[in-house]
């Protein structure tokens, strides 16, 4: 009959992804299957923040916030190198929200949560402020506050990475093509890229797949019941850097939307998000123009400096999965997460994911777990204080970091330590192990990314493609030619080519 899982997940987002290392660490054999690559959709297409959502005090979302407030730290703990604290600056636009509305909601955003590492709310008078400097005159007076950000795609895959080393079986490329219940068990039929069919076996079965969530019920479990869910569409831009600052912006917006201007990867600042509903294929979405030119224009109403469409260096949109409250607009649906639990009697467990969202993923999975508990001999919650791989330090010790991977490779210069830990945390020395001097890291793709980083993505973090390396393992996308992004992925394909075992590990 072969091996029988106690847990098999079909989804490798950061919902799946967290269910699966927190699954594994409490003794469960798990296995976890993603028809693309791991954070290939919704997970890498965030506005990248750790955040506890201040807009959602205005839908009475306060169990939601509540929870993320008291996750950002948790989280900023677990990984402080993909995680940094962040100061948003929200200025005061006269004839939308009024003062006294947004210093209310601040002060609940301040005291909802256990805030002990992040610093306060405070006013700022815009005319003596750097951060006004670049912002329309008109505009005289805000509030500055704290969230986090994060490096979405990484958090999914270190997540992952964990989740390996506590022996569950990754498998990235593989599609579930069907699911039914053999009494107690599910017989699993999957399908990797290469089109070759095996059956899986495993006591319960959870459905974290993201936007397909419905798909995953309708076409590969066939339920009868129907699936609350509604597909909201969020797009990015990315612009040239609009501020010097290291502080980031949100904007209200006539319409009831806010928006970010997020400081991105050192020389480019982020703008997004938008909420709209969508319908069709989400392998398919993609920032439209008329999305594009809503960003730019909002932006506008608060930048000195007008951007257009014209200046955008990259697009990035993605859809949530959310859970169908009713809601009459995008922006207004829930953002928290439900759980569906279908339990025939006599019959193996089916574990729904609806809605959630990055800063509460942790929670979120150990609530699966919890619904779960009934049916399997769990272990005890422990990811509140257990580091992601490459987070084994301070969270305010990523400079000491830096310094010290400097102190060890002379051939290094700041910015690509800094690049290095920001990815990767210790485990940079992983990477630079025997070094000495740059040639022996071998071939150097562009922009310091060298065959050793490359093999070493694609030897412990399953990347195969140079989209895999240069848009979700790093950001290096928005600055290597497509030429040497070309040769990038020659290499990588011929590389896997020749090493069979690479294949079948990550197939």
């Amino acid at each position: 009959m072969g091996v029988i899982f106690d847990l098999a997940i079909c989804g490798g987002g950061i919902n799946g992804t967290g269910i699966a290392r927190d699954a594994a660490g409490r003794g469960l054999s798990v296995v976890l299957c993603e028809q693309n690559d791991l954070a290939s959709a919704t997970s890498s297409a965030s506005t990248k923040l750790i955040h506890g959502g201040l807009r959602y005090l205005e839908f009475y979302e306060f169990r939601l916030v509540r929870e993320a407030l008291r996750e950002r730290e948790v989280l900023l703990r677990m990984a402080p190198h993909i995680i940094s604290p962040l100061r948003f600056v929200l200025p005061h636009h006269r004839g939308l929200r009024p003062a006294w509305m947004l210093r209310l909601g601040l002060f609940l955003y301040d005291h909802l949560g256990a805030r002990k590492i992040l610093p306060p709310t405070r006013s700022l008078r815009l005319r003596r402020d750097p951060a006004g400097a670049v912002l329309r005159p008109e505009l005289k007076f805000a509030f500055e506050y704290s969230d986090c950000w994060v490096d979405d795609a990484r958090l999914v895959t270190l997540n992952a990475v964990d989740a390996a080393a506590r022996g569950a079986v990754i498998r990235p490329r593989t599609r579930m093509v069907s699911a039914r219940r053999d009494g107690d068990i599910w017989r699993l039929v999957v399908e990797t890229a290469a089109g070759m069919r095996e059956i899986l076996s495993a006591r319960t079965l959870v459905n974290a797949a993201g936007p397909w969530v419905a798909d995953m019920l309708s076409g590969v479990v066939q339920a009868n019941a129907a699936a609350r869910v509604r597909l909201v569409k969020g797009s990015h831009i990315v612009v040239r850097g609009m501020f010097e600052h290291e502080r980031a912006y949100i904007f209200q917006n006539a319409d009831g939307r806010v928006i970010f201007a997020i400081p991105y990867q050192d020389d480019f600042t982020l703008i997004g998000t938008t909420d709209q509903d969508y319908e069709g294929d989400p392998a398919a979405v993609h920032a439209s123009e008329e999305e594009i030119a809503y960003l730019c224009h909002a932006a506008n109403d608060y930048f000195r400096r007008p951007i257009a469409p014209s200046d955008v260096v990259w697009s990035y949109s993605g859809v949530r999965p959310l859970y169908d409250d009713g809601a009459s607009k995008a922006q207004e649906a829930t953002r928290d997460y439900v759980l569906e639990l279908d339990v025939p009697r006599r019959q193996a467990p089916l574990l729904s994911v609806f809605g959630g969202k990055i800063t509460t993923y942790r929670r979120l999975a150990e609530a699966v777990l919890d619904r779960l508990s009934d049916y399997l001999n769990i272990g005890p919650a422990w990811t509140a204080t257990a580091a992601l791989p490459g987070g084994d330090f301070p969270y305010d010790g990523r400079d000491q970091v830096i310094a010290d991977l400097l102190g060890r490779h002379s051939f290094l210069d700041k910015s690509w330590a800094t690049r290095l830990v920001r990815l990767y945390g210790t485990r940079a020395n992983d990477i630079l192990a025997g070094a000495k001097r740059r040639e022996d890291l071998g071939v150097d793709f562009g922009h310091d990314l060298t065959e050793a980083e490359v093999r070493h993505l694609m030897n412990n973090e399953w990347a195969r493609t140079a989209e895999d390396v240069l848009w979700r393992r790093t950001k290096l996308g928005l600055r290597l030619t497509p030429e040497q992004a070309a040769r990038l992925g020659a290499w990588m394909a011929e590389r896997a080519a020749k090493d069979g075992s690479l294949t079948a590990r990550t197939a």
